[in-house]
């Protein structure tokens, strides 16, 4: 990846999202497709499409509900690190008073940006979208799920 920035911040897992999910969404395609066409097995195709939907289902949300739990997690224990090191104090308090998607976006900030947005997120109730494009220099996650 070229430097990161909010533009190309997203990242993709291309099995999952280039090869899995794209072959369960031709299959899909194709059961409905068969079962309008394929009188004489068209119970056999609904459930084909069934069992495929429900294992598009299952995969995609499966990989959401692990990845982006953990991830989230983690995101909370490096603010309260990078916190403390820059403040020298427990963030408990002010972490209480932003939402999630403020302290996810501050991570992309350098610490002197970091201290300014902090102060403006809290200030001003910053969407984490106005906190990530407020971003004068980015600095990359490029260890994301």
């Amino acid at each position: 990846m070229s430097e990161q920035n909010y533009k190309n911040h997203r990242k993709f897992y291309p099995p999952h999202h280039f090869i899995y999910l794209p072959l369960l969404i031709a299959l899909e395609i194709y059961g409905i497709y068969k079962i309008g066409n394929d009188p004489e097995h068209q119970l056999t195709w609904i459930l084909f499409s069934i069992v495929i939907f429900l294992l598009f289902y299952l995969a995609f949300m499966t990989r959401q509900h692990y990845a982006l739990g953990l991830q989230n997690r983690m995101v909370m224990l490096e603010f309260k690190q990078r916190y403390f090191e820059i403040f020298g104090q427990r963030s408990d308090e002010i972490a209480d008073q932003l939402r999630f998607d403020q302290i996810a976006a501050l991570r992309f900030a350098y610490d002197d940006e970091f201290r300014e947005l902090l102060n403006k997120a809290i200030k001003e109730n910053l969407s984490g979208d106005e906190i990530k494009r407020s971003i004068k220099i980015w600095k990359a996650d490029n260890q994301r799920v």
